[in-house]
C-alpha cells in the first residue's frame, strides 16, 4: 500500500478525508479501513483476548526488528514485587549514553514488552540512547494506583542501577506512549513533589493528560481513527476504578502546579482524539516555565509509533521524534531534586496558558 500513488490511495480509501483543517494521510486511510474489517470494538472483547489480539496486531504492524546494540530481559523493582523489563543498548556503542525509562501504551489494560518492542528499538537506534522498557501491572487485575506506583518504583530502580546498564547515571529520562505517556508525566510530578531524583527530560508520545474535559478532538475523531471514544471511556473506567477525573495522578494536567518539571518533548497526532489534551499539557508546561518542544504529526493517528512497519510516514515521523529527543538529551545536565511541593487538591487545575505561550 505504501508504494501506491497518493491519488490511487485516495481513490481506494473512498476519497480524501479532511477534518478540522487536517488531511488524513491517504495510505494511512487504507490501513484504517483494513483495521475496521478485522477488529471489533475492544470494549466488548474479554481482556485476555484483547491482550492476545494486540500482540498479534503489533507484530504485524512493526515489521522486521530494528537493529540495536544489545537486547536483554531482566527484572526491576516494582511497588509490590519484581517487574519484567527489557533493556536496549544503543547500536553506536558510544559510552555513557543517556537512559530512557519507557512505559508502554495500551490504556493501562493491554500492552506489554513485546507489543512495544519495535518502538523501543526505534528510539534506542535513532536517539542513540539506552531504553529500559517496564512491564508495569495492568488493570483490571491491578487498577489505579498500581501502574503509577510501579512506574515510580521502576524509575527509582533505574536511577540506582543505571551504571550497571552501561548508561550515564547523570542522564536518566522517562517516556511513554499514550497511557505510558500519562504514567511518565505522573512520574515527573511525583518525583518533583517528593524531592527524589527526577528525570532529566520526558518524552510524551500522544499522551492522555486530562480525562476531566471533553476537548474538541475527542468528538472530531471519536470514530474511525484507530482509537475510539468508546475504547477511551472503557479504558479509563477499567483503570481508574472510580477515581476522580481531576486527580492529577490520573489527569496530570489537573495538577496545582507544573513548575519545576523537566524539559519535555511532547508529540500529538492530527487525527487523534487525545490531540487537544496533549497540546493543552504542552501549553500549560510552557506557561509554568518548563522548556517544551511540541510536535503535531500531520495526517497521522493515535498509535503511529507502533505502525512503522506498514506505514512510511509513521516511520519517518517516529525517527524524527527519536532524533529530536536524542538531541535534547545531549544538551541537558541532570536536574537536582526540587524539594517538596504542596500536593494538588482534588478538583484543582494548572494555570491556563496565556496568548504569549501559545507558539
Amino acid at each position: 500500500m505504501g508504494a501506491l500513488p497518493h491519488s490511487t490511495a485516495n481513490r481506494l480509501s473512498g476519497g480524501a478525508i479532511t477534518i478540522d483543517g487536517q488531511t488524513l494521510d491517504p495510505h494511512l486511510a487504507l490501513v484504517l479501513k483494513a483495521n475496521e474489517r478485522i477488529n471489533s470494538d475492544r470494549a466488548s472483547v474479554p481482556v485476555a483476548d484483547q491482550r492476545a489480539a494486540m500482540r498479534v496486531s503489533a507484530a504485524m504492524a512493526a515489521g522486521p526488528p530494528i537493529a540495536v546494540g544489545e537486547v536483554r530481559d531482566l527484572t526491576v523493582d516494582g511497588a509490590e514485587g519484581p517487574l519484567k523489563a527489557r533493556h536496549y543498548a544503543p547500536l553506536s556503542g558510544s559510552p555513557n549514553r543517556p537512559l530512557l525509562v519507557f512505559f508502554h501504551g495500551g490504556g493501562w489494560v493491554v500492552g506489554d514488552l513485546d507489543t512495544h518492542d519495535q518502538p523501543c528499538r526505534l528510539i534506542s537506534r535513532y536517539a542513540d540512547v539506552h531504553v529500559l522498557s517496564v512491564d508495569y501491572r495492568l488493570a483490571p487485575e491491578n487498577p489505579y494506583p498500581a501502574a503509577v506506583n510501579d512506574s515510580v518504583a521502576a524509575f527509582a530502580w533505574a536511577v540506582a542501577h543505571c551504571a550497571e546498564l552501561g548508561a550515564d547515571p547523570a542522564r536518566v529520562a522517562v517516556g511513554g506512549d499514550s497511557a505510558g505517556g500519562n504514567l511518565a508525566a505522573v512520574v515527573c510530578q511525583v518525583t518533583r513533589d517528593s524531592g527524589t531524583p527526577m528525570p532529566v527530560a520526558q518524552l510524551l508520545l500522544y499522551p492522555g493528560t486530562d480525562a476531566s474535559v471533553n476537548r474538541p478532538s475527542k468528538g472530531l475523531f471519536a470514530e474511525g481513527f484507530f482509537l475510539t471514544r468508546v475504547q477511551m471511556d472503557w479504558f479509563w473506567d477499567t483503570y481508574s476504578a472510580g477515581g476522580s477525573r481531576t486527580d492529577p495522578m490520573l489527569s496530570p494536567l489537573c495538577a496545582e502546579s507544573l513548575a519545576g518539571l523537566p524539559p519535555t518533548l511532547l508529540t500529538t497526532a492530527a487525527f487523534d482524539p487525545l490531540r487537544d489534551e496533549g497540546e493543552a499539557y504542552a501549553d500549560a508546561l510552557r506557561a509554568a516555565g518548563v522548556m517544551v518542544a511540541m510536535r503535531r504529526a500531520p495526517g497521522l493517528v493515535h498509535g503511529y509509533a507502533s505502525m512503522t512497519g506498514i506505514h512510511r510516514a509513521s516511520r519517518d515521523e517516529s525517527i524524527a521524534v527519536a532524533g529530536a529527543f536524542g538531541a535534547m538529551l545531549d544538551t541537558l545536565s541532570p536536574l537536582p531534586p526540587q524539594g517538596k511541593i504542596k500536593r494538588p487538591r482534588a478538583g484543582t487545575r494548572a494555570a491556563a496558558p496565556t496568548a504569549a505561550d501559545s507558539t
